[in-house]
């Protein structure tokens, strides 16, 4: 369906190749259904889009305000105090910056998790303490084992993903305020909520207020994975003033781009939008994750995330998955093998709209118990998964990082389980939990 990729391009290091290159290289990049990159499907919206097109020239031709004036608007939507916020160009540029400031000779972290919070304190030198995520307990990090491995590794640095990437696993609030009650005499916590607008598990969820009167935590946000737009590359983060202005000084006047500027500036009227993109997306999860559960010998890992991980049969190759899903379904996937803790037995699948899940059942049925069966799979749409079923709705709910106490945000319940089997149950025979 898509093409023959170049497979040297899914193998040259530890991030995945960007849609660019898998679109140079064969030219059927818009024949892909991305599962790779973690991105928001339901927002920008089309009116955000065709704005960007209709400024495109002028976007392109000057230069934007400075990132004191960006700041200053998001905050304002936010409801966060400028001195109190640096913006990056993509949380990347930040996490940077903080291993060259704030890292002086080791870092903690939870493993597997993303990339960057173990590989750049590497590359600058520093020890980088790794602590286990068992699969025994779905990835879920023990906090006191946690802590009990900070103290007896002396790590002067602690650092969590909230919810971790690549299995989604999220931390309660109170959780975390109490590991950071516990680590006060750290030079830093790092809590990187890059991923926590997704949440759905309790009203409140950021830590990013705490963060703003406690002396030695940062908060990590990343515009770019909430708002689907990995493009734009921007990104902030949260701590008391004087952390957060050592890490503004170093920042370029201009690292944020004219593209950064009008999606701040367009945020506040399409607020809502933001928030029903977000049940959507809670729903799209479960009703994903329920399909994947039915295939026999798969494994769901529960997640908060924008994205699934499952772990394949055993016998089955991650990486022969991945090059026979792209070339053949034209399927991108995540495989984790380059991921320090995981092994190229999981994949990450990100969340998307039932038609796409459709297409990834038939890949996947294709590759684990042949064609014939793959066919009953995308035959037939899950009924869950429609999207003119009446169960879908989609509450309000608020942005969550405000310093005051947020407004109570509508938790979404569970959807009504639907009595019909979907086609991947009736195949096999069996419910998923």
């Amino acid at each position: 369906m898509a093409g023959s990729i170049d497979a040297s391009l899914l193998r040259q290091n530890a991030h995945s190749p960007s849609f660019f290159a898998l679109n140079r290289d064969g030219g059927h990049g818009a024949d892909i259904v991305d599962f790779c990159i973690p991105c928001n499907p339901y927002f920008p919206t089309r009116d955000m889009f065709g704005r960007l097109r209709d400024n495109l020239e002028t976007i392109l031709k000057y230069y934007p305000s400075g990132a004191d004036t960006i700041t200053a608007e998001l905050c304002s939507t936010l409801g966060l105090n400028p001195q109190t916020v640096a913006m990056g160009n993509g949380s990347t540029e930040l996490i940077t910056w903080i291993d060259h400031l704030l890292v002086r000779d080791s870092l903690a972290i939870p493993i597997p998790t993303f990339g960057r919070w173990t590989d750049q304190p590497m590359e600058t030198g520093k020890r980088v303490d790794m602590f286990p995520l068992p699969e025994s307990r779905d990835f879920n990090l023990d906090l006191e084992s946690y802590i009990a491995f900070l103290r007896e590794r002396r790590s002067r640095v602690a650092v969590i993903c909230n919810p971790n990437n690549p299995d989604g696993g999220y931390l309660p609030r109170q959780d975390v305020i109490r590991m950071m009650d516990a680590l006060v005499d750290l030079d830093l916590v790092i809590v990187d909520e890059s991923f926590i607008d997704f949440v759905d598990a309790e009203p409140h969820t950021s830590v990013a207020a705490e963060a703003t009167i406690r002396p030695n935590v940062i908060v990590l946000k990343s515009l770019g994975k909430n708002f689907g737009l990995h493009g734009i590359r921007f990104g902030y983060l949260v701590a008391n003033p004087a952390l957060a202005g050592k890490v503004r000084s170093m920042l370029p006047k201009w690292n944020l781009n004219s593209f950064a500027e009008i999606v701040v500036f367009l945020l506040k009227e399409h607020r809502a939008e933001y928030q029903q993109s977000l049940q959507r997306l809670a729903m799209d999860r479960r009703s994903m994750a329920r399909q994947l559960a039915a295939m026999p010998g798969l494994k769901v890992f529960p997640s908060q995330g924008n994205f699934l991980l499952v772990k394949l049969p055993d016998g089955m190759s991650g990486v022969q998955l991945r090059d026979y899903l792209i070339n053949e379904h034209g399927v991108f996937v995540r495989e984790c093998g380059n991921k320090l803790g995981s092994t190229s037995s999981f994949l990450r699948l990100v969340v998307r709209p039932p038609q796409d899940v459709h297409r990834l059942l038939n890949g996947l049925g294709a590759f684990l118990y042949g064609t014939d069966k793959a066919h009953l799979i995308s035959t037939s749409p899950p009924p869950e998964m429609r999207m003119d079923d009446p169960n879908r709705s989609y509450p309000n709910r608020d942005f969550g990082y405000t310093e005051q106490q947020p407004q109570h945000r509508q938790q979404v319940p569970p959807p009504t389980p639907l009595r019909t089997a979907s086609p991947v149950e009736a195949m096999y025979g069996t419910r998923a939990g």
